[in-house]
């Protein structure tokens, strides 16, 4: 369940964003397509903030903050669910 930003984080994105002069740090190169069809590429031009260790591993620590384009910053997803381990069904208790 999102609880949103605060006011304090929205500041720390504000800052991000003017630190990397409002360009996208990702820039994934080339085109993909999206689990729904649509072809997606890099904006080139900022409008979020990306965690790059993940938001629950670092917090708000901007050292592990980038400006980046939507497309981008969903291609690249949460950098902490890429460590965990595969879903493994149970067959036997």
């Amino acid at each position: 369940m999102s609880r949103g930003t605060t006011r304090a984080e929205q500041a720390i994105n504000r800052r991000v964003m003017q630190r990397d002069a409002g360009r996208c740090m990702l820039a994934l190169p080339g085109t993909w397509t999206t689990r729904d069809g649509q072809v997606r590429r890099c904006l080139g031009r900022a409008d979020c903030v990306h965690h790059t260790k993940g938001r629950k591993v670092t917090g708000w620590d901007m050292a592990y903050m980038v400006a980046s384009c939507t497309p981008c910053n969903l291609k690249t997803g949460e950098p902490d669910r890429a460590t965990d381990p595969p879903h493994r069904t149970m067959t036997e208790w």
